[in-house]
């Protein structure tokens, strides 16, 4: 098929031939207009494959729906306007984009995966427990009415028949000991992971 030259022809001429099908006409449209309307977008957009994609889907669109345009302005007008309203779609697609970028970041920051956790707090737990179970026995008995069977000090020291001041003494050497171990424990996990 060969194309015919339709560089002198009026706009007008060029749309109702277009909507006729013709694509000479299109192709007149789109050497007339594109270098415009991709300096235009490029300047909005700041982003030259970017500014080439929008005068694409606009040329695409523009051909796709040839037969229903009827133009109440100017040809240049009517494709200026859809290309900005293109652009600024991408725009607020960006900013919409960048939010949800900032906030996934601001999630995966702070989020720690349930099951990585529960897997830790279950590891630590055991590390304690056998801490705990390390201590003297007297002193781990004392220890354990207080803290696994919350007992008062009075309490402890009725069952055992020992003085308050005793299971007050217990208690202390034994948190003592626990945060020294757990303590070092601890920093031996952290420097391992890192």
């Amino acid at each position: 098929m060969k194309l015919v030259s339709l560089v002198d022809t009026t706009d007008d001429v060029l749309i109702s031939l277009l909507r006729k099908g013709s694509q000479d006409a299109y192709t007149e449209i789109y050497n007339r207009y594109k270098w415009s309307l991709h300096t235009h977008a490029y300047k909005k957009l700041g982003d030259r494959d970017a500014a080439n994609d929008v005068v694409q889907d606009l040329f695409t669109s523009l051909w796709l729906k040839r037969e229903d345009i009827f133009l109440t302005t100017t040809l240049p007008a009517y494709l200026y306007t859809s290309i900005r309203n293109r652009v600024l779609n991408i725009i607020e697609h960006r900013v919409v984009e960048s939010k949800y970028m900032d906030s996934l970041s601001a999630f995966a920051k702070d989020f720690v995966p349930p099951a990585d956790h529960l897997v830790r707090q279950n590891e630590f737990s055991a590390i304690i427990d056998k801490e705990i179970a390390a201590l003297p026995a007297k002193m781990r008995e004392v220890f354990e009415l207080s803290r696994k069977s919350n007992l008062t000090h009075k309490q402890i020291a009725e069952q055992l028949g020992i003085s308050e001041q005793t299971v007050t003494k217990q208690i202390k050497n034994a948190l003592k000991i626990l945060r020294m171990r757990l303590s070092l424990i601890a920093y031996i996990i952290l420097i391992s992971r890192i």
